[in-house]
């Protein structure tokens, strides 16, 4: 399945699927081999595996294995520094894709309750009238009271 819910076809390629073995992946990311050895023993870019224990590694793969190698290289920062600058962004990314759900959820939790409201509102009586504030004058009303007549 996809982001949006549609089933993906099984033989479609995308940025994930593990297709490069580890020569290719070291030519296409310009690093030896024993580098991205070194970098899967280490956790900073793992591999899917083939049921031969071969590492097969996808185009996403790669991307971060030239980040890794940016960062080492031109950053001047340290494989444990690398490491953990990876796991803070996947936890980001993790953190912004739950944040996406919330704000779904809690749009259709509001579209739910728009729509019970006018389902109240719709409910209610025609038959009854609406107040209208009384109009204040100046005008002066007498009071009489009736006289009781007797019974003689």
């Amino acid at each position: 399945m996809d982001a949006h819910g549609r089933r993906r076809n099984p033989y479609e390629l995308t940025e994930e699927t593990p297709v490069y073995v580890i020569s290719v992946a070291a030519q296409l990311s310009g690093l030896h081999p024993q580098t991205l050895r070194q970098y899967d023993r280490l956790g900073l870019v793992s591999p899917d595996r083939t049921a031969g224990r071969g590492r097969r590694y996808s185009a996403r793969d790669i991307e971060l294995l030239r980040q890794v190698q940016q960062l080492s290289q031109d950053e001047g920062i340290n494989l444990a520094g690398i490491k953990r600058i990876i796991e803070l962004e996947n936890q980001v990314a993790a953190l912004q894709s739950r944040v996406a759900e919330l704000q779904s959820a809690l749009e259709g939790a509001a579209a739910a309750m728009q729509q019970r409201e006018a389902a109240v509102h719709a409910s209610y009586r025609r038959d009854l009238v609406p107040y209208q504030e009384v109009q204040h004058t100046s005008a002066l009303v007498v009071w009489r009271p009736k006289r009781q007549q007797s019974a003689d």
